[in-house]
C-alpha cells in the first residue's frame, strides 16, 4: 500500500488498514468493469457516495455507525477489485472468504462490528441496489425494465444530487470527496 502498510489478504489485520489506502484504491477501481459513458471511469469511491446519498434520502438521517457501514460497504475492493456478482458466484467460496475476512478487518479498524447487524445490512443493500439501478440506466446502457428486473425500483434523489453523483469524477476528485466524507463522519 502507498501508506507503507503490508496487508495480508489471507489473514488481514485491522492494524494494516488505512483510510487513505482505501480512498486511493477505490477511486481507481472502475464500476461496471469500465463499461460506462464519460471521459472518466465511474469509480467505486463515487458509487459509495451515491449509495450514501440514496440511504440518507430514504432514511432521513444517517448516524455515524450507518454512515461508516455505507462508506465501507465495498472497501475490500480497494485491494481485490470490483467483480460483477455473477463472476463472484462462479469463483465461489474462496473469493467470498477473502472478501469477508478483509471486510471484518476493515470494520474492526474503524470501530464497527466484524459483521453488521441485519437492520444495517438491509439499509446498505437497498441503497446499493438503488445506486446500481441509477448507474445501470444512466451510465451503463441498461433499459429501465431491464434494470428493474435486476436491481428493483428506481430511487428518488434531488435532480442536482443525481446529476452530480452520476457524472463520473476524476480519480483525484473521487479520492478527495471520499476522504472528506469519511473525515466528516468522524467529526
Amino acid at each position: 500500500m502507498l501508506s507503507g502498510r503490508r496487508l495480508d489478504l489471507l489473514d488481514p489485520s485491522p492494524l494494516d488498514v488505512e483510510i487513505e489506502d482505501i480512498a486511493h484504491g477505490l477511486a481507481r477501481v472502475a464500476r461496471w468493469n469500465g463499461q460506462t459513458i464519460g471521459p472518466h471511469i465511474f469509480s467505486v469511491a463515487q458509487h459509495t457516495l451515491l449509495v450514501e446519498a440514496i440511504a440518507r434520502r430514504s432514511t432521513g438521517h444517517l448516524d455515524r455507525r450507518l454512515g461508516l457501514a455505507i462508506l465501507l460497504h465495498d472497501a475490500p475492493e480497494y485491494v481485490i477489485g470490483d467483480m460483477i456478482s455473477p463472476f463472484k458466484a462462479v469463483i465461489g467460496d474462496e473469493y467470498k472468504g477473502v472478501e469477508k475476512r478483509l471486510q471484518a478487518a476493515i470494520h474492526l479498524r474503524f470501530g464497527l462490528p466484524p459483521e453488521l447487524p441485519a437492520d444495517v445490512r438491509k439499509v446498505v443493500k437497498a441503497a446499493d441496489s438503488g445506486a446500481a439501478f441509477l448507474e445501470a440506466t444512466k451510465l451503463a446502457g441498461f433499459k429501465t425494465d431491464e434494470a428493474l428486473s435486476f436491481f428493483g425500483p428506481r430511487p428518488v434523489l434531488p435532480a442536482a444530487v443525481e446529476r452530480d453523483h452520476l457524472t463520473p469524477w476524476s480519480v483525484t476528485v473521487a479520492e478527495r470527496r471520499y476522504l472528506d466524507h469519511f473525515r466528516k463522519l468522524l467529526g
